[in-house]
């Protein structure tokens, strides 16, 4: 018998770009639930097509940085990092992947993909969400506020906001 909310495969997907608080918690929360957690890391095509409005670190840099977080929480051994180069990568196809943690933000992408696996006569993901993690000034944290200078990885801001 597993415990309640404990899957062998939990996937998560994202750019982990300027690894911060919301990113670890949405990763911690992975790990929560899951044996072994499949950490979609986004190539550097695939970030590109995303639009995000800043910059974005390279492959490499993104994913020595997951490496080392995962590393220092002690649950490397545990975790699978591959190249995401579409939207659902593997957890449209695989039948080991019971389970996916998404922020609010990303849940219509997960309902999404348990509709592809429907199709594919896949059984659906179940779907963990997690609340957006909020900076010292109630709006969530962003790469893209992190990269204008707003605040930091924690949320704490850097400068006061105009109105």
């Amino acid at each position: 018998m597993r415990r309640m909310g404990w899957f062998k495969v939990v996937a998560v997907g994202g750019t982990f770009d300027e690894l911060h608080r919301g990113h670890k918690t949405l990763l911690m929360t992975a790990f929560k639930h899951g044996e072994k957690v499949l950490i979609g890391l986004c190539t550097d095509e695939f970030a590109k097509k995303l639009r995000k409005n800043h910059e974005i670190a390279p492959y490499e840099d993104r994913a020595e940085e997951l490496a080392k977080f995962l590393n220092d929480l002690g649950v490397y051994g545990r975790a699978r990092i591959i190249p995401l180069s579409d939207p659902y990568g593997p957890a449209a196809t695989s039948s080991e992947i019971e389970a996916i943690v998404v922020s609010k933000e990303t849940e219509p992408r997960a309902r999404e993909l348990n509709a592809i696996r429907l199709k594919r006569g896949l059984k659906p993901l179940e779907i963990i969400v997690i609340d957006m993690v909020q900076a010292e000034d109630q709006i969530p944290i962003s790469t893209t506020r992190i990269r204008r200078g707003e605040i930091d990885r924690e949320g704490k801001l850097l400068r006061k906001q105009r109105n």
